[in-house]
């Protein structure tokens, strides 16, 4: 695991105050815990209190997981449950019915199988709780300089095929931020294909290892970011493309009807000359519009 601060013995909670816990008495329960990035100091004091408190800890890896209930002091039964073993959920709810859930970095349920047990447990009308904290995409939106009042998480782009192409196309479109995530060794084509997609001067950035030592953001354009990271990288990446600019064309509008716009502005008594002018605002190239200018006006 990454060398990383000693986050130091969980605090034991003040005698007479209650526990931090919600749900921590009762029956059967699901928790989703979110797991530090990177810095094993981000665990939350809830986090610590909930895994101690499970029947077991179900996790991706649990080499990984292993290795951080270590570090927190806490011996729990380590069961595997990811993409590849996630039909075993209901069998290890029925073993455990007080189960915590982990993924191998950030908060569960996102980009990760954890969405596949929630539903499981639904199904089997077990309460669900999650814990709020680490996540990788907010502090990277923050940090990105771009605009957070409305963005897009995109989660991981299909590999290839039409999908991907459809996907990419949506992108551009957006005029909203967008935050998605790749894998190291294809940071590099994913930044081309948006390039492509977006155009090389939309604004961007790339975000790795976060909270870990060697952390790093790049802005700049799709173009220079694409360029730099051309090699790969290492660590866990997010990256953040800007919106689609003011002013700029977007693929998925509808193409204005030139001719009954130039028909409209004629009947309200515009001049050949103005309506040349809005039709070659609306896109039309100057000889064309001047051409169907003077037809509705007759050339006046």
């Amino acid at each position: 695991m990454t060398e990383l601060p000693d986050a130091g013995p969980p605090r034991p909670t003040p005698p007479g105050r209650p526990s931090p816990v919600s749900g921590q008495e009762g029956g059967p329960r699901v928790w989703l815990v979110p797991t530090p990035v990177g810095n094993l100091g981000d665990i939350t004091l809830r986090a610590v209190e909930v895994l101690k408190g499970a029947d077991a800890v179900a996790c991706e890896d649990t080499r990984r997981s292993g290795a951080l209930l270590s570090h927190l002091g806490i011996q729990k039964p380590l069961v595997r449950l990811d993409a590849h073993t996630m039909r075993r959920a209901p069998a290890v709810l029925d073993k455990y019915p007080r189960l915590a859930y982990v993924s191998d970095a950030g908060t569960p349920g996102v980009s990760d199988p954890g969405a596949e047990l929630v539903a499981a447990a639904l199904a089997a009308d077990v309460p669900v709780e999650v814990l709020p904290g680490a996540t990788a995409f907010v502090p990277a939106l923050v940090l990105s300089g771009l605009d957070t009042a409305r963005f897009t998480f995109e989660g991981f782009l299909p590999r290839s095929g039409r999908e991907r192409k459809t996907r990419l196309v949506a992108l551009a479109a957006r005029p909203e931020t967008t935050v998605l995530y790749e894998s190291p060794h294809r940071l590099g084509a994913t930044l081309g294909d948006l390039a492509g997609a977006c155009g090389e001067t939309r604004p961007a950035s790339v975000t790795r290892e976060l909270s870990k030592k060697f952390e790093e953001t790049a802005r700049g354009t799709l173009g220079e970011l694409a360029v730099r990271f051309a090699a790969g990288v290492r660590g866990e990446i997010v990256v953040v493309v800007g919106g689609r600019p003011t002013g700029e064309a977007d693929p998925d509008a509808p193409a204005p009807d030139h001719e009954a716009l130039a028909q409209e502005w004629a009947g309200q008594g515009k001049t050949s000359r103005d309506i040349r002018d809005l039709l070659m605002a609306q896109g039309l190239r100057k000889n064309d519009a001047y051409a169907l200018a003077l037809r509705v006006t007759g050339g006046a």
